[in-house]
């Protein structure tokens, strides 16, 4: 099969459409990601999420095959700021612009507002991998320079397209998330059998604690209904407007996740007295829990804790799912069983004089992350010595 050298630029992902881009975002080497599925990521363009208004401009690339069938693409963003990517450049930015360059606009390749480790050069089951990799970054590459853009970042790909990235001179970036992996548990007593007692009574201490005159339900599939959405969207606007300000997705974006991804929603929600009080949104991948957005409208101790973390661990457990990624941040989660993981993200900077600074930055970083992951599983790991 091979391919044509053009690349086509998608203002909306709906130019390319569900079936062709689905056809490469399901391809069995990493499928089960939901955040790359055209549902999900057309449902931000179709709520005016992730477009050009909100900074996050769509520029998907897809290459076609000899036959005319779309045979690879990209999910891309022209970016005017770098909010909502849990990959942080702004000290680059301010650094280029000080010294009289524009960093902005920028290319991104990413899914919006999602700290989540997936997939980003797509292409279908029977197309040569390293050859639309090659394509895909060869557009990319061309689009930076017909833009004038001083840069394009890869957030969140798999270690395996990373390293081939910087096979291609991308600058490596190494971060560090938390993550729970479930070692064979058949219930959440046999996760907690794995702590330190310490570990285990506090964690039993919380539970109690937490759910005290509160009802807990797990919701997904035909059990989510709008008033769930409407509860859920209150608690996301509250916690979002505190913790930065502009929340990025609207009320209808939630409704439109709900009709076409139900079956990939897990809402875990909080009732008391008859009301809605708290609730954490997650998604279901093919092997994995994905915790996205957590909101209050009540503050209860320890709630939090069992929305996103211990409902979540449970739920894993009983659906067999190999581990659960709680989101960006937070050394917390060590001792609710959450080990450092690490992330990646790889960099392009067109300008030489900022190119270099990054790239020694990035490769002094990747070292100091490595460090503190170890050292952090070493020092504050709840598990017992022998586990």
């Amino acid at each position: 099969m091979s391919l044509k050298p053009a690349v086509r630029v998608c203002r909306r992902i709906a130019e390319i459409g569900r079936e062709a881009w689905d056809a490469c975002a399901t391809n069995p080497a990493y499928a089960g990601n939901p955040f790359i599925r055209y549902d999900f990521l057309d449902a931000l363009e179709a709520t005016n999420c992730a477009t050009e208004r909100t900074g996050w401009g769509p520029q998907h690339l897809a290459i076609e095959d000899d036959e005319g069938r779309v045979a690879a693409v990209m999910p891309l963003y022209r970016k005017s700021h770098s909010q909502g990517e849990y990959i942080f450049d702004h000290a680059w930015a301010d650094a280029y612009e000080r010294a009289g360059g524009q960093y902005y606009p920028k290319l991104l390749c990413a899914a919006p507002f999602t700290p989540a480790t997936g997939a980003r050069l797509l292409a279908r089951p029977d197309v040569d991998t390293d050859e639309s990799r090659r394509f895909l970054l060869g557009g990319v590459s061309t689009l930076c320079e017909r833009y004038g853009a001083s840069s394009f970042h890869v957030n969140f790909p798999t270690e395996d397209e990373w390293r081939w990235m910087g096979e291609q001179g991308l600058a490596l970036r190494e971060g560090q998330q938390y993550h729970w992996e479930n070692r064979g548990y058949a219930t959440f007593e046999d996760f907690l059998a794995a702590l330190s007692s310490g570990r285990r009574k506090t964690i039993r201490r919380e539970r109690r604690d937490a759910v005290q005159g509160l009802e807990i339900f797990c919701l997904t599939g035909s059990d989510l209904t709008e008033d769930h959405w409407d509860a859920f969207f209150g608690f996301y606007m509250d916690t979002g407007s505190r913790k930065w300000g502009s929340p990025y997705l609207s009320r209808p974006f939630f409704s439109l996740l709900g009709e076409r991804m139900a079956d990939q929603v897990l809402l875990i929600m909080a009732r008391k007295d008859g009301r809605w009080i708290a609730g954490a949104l997650n998604l279901i991948g093919g092997d994995c829990l994905y915790g996205r957005n957590w909101g209050c409208v009540e503050d209860v101790p320890f709630l939090h804790f069992e929305l996103c973390y211990y409902q979540a661990i449970d739920w894993a457990i009983q659906h067999g799912l190999a581990r659960v990624e709680a989101g960006a941040q937070g050394q917390h989660k060590i001792a609710r069983g959450y080990l450092p993981k690490p992330v990646y993200s790889a960099h392009y900077i067109a300008d030489p004089a900022l190119r270099g600074p990054v790239e020694r930055f990035v490769m002094q970083e990747r070292q100091g992350v490595e460090q503190e992951m170890e050292w952090l599983a070493e020092e504050y790991s709840p598990f017992k010595a022998e586990s």
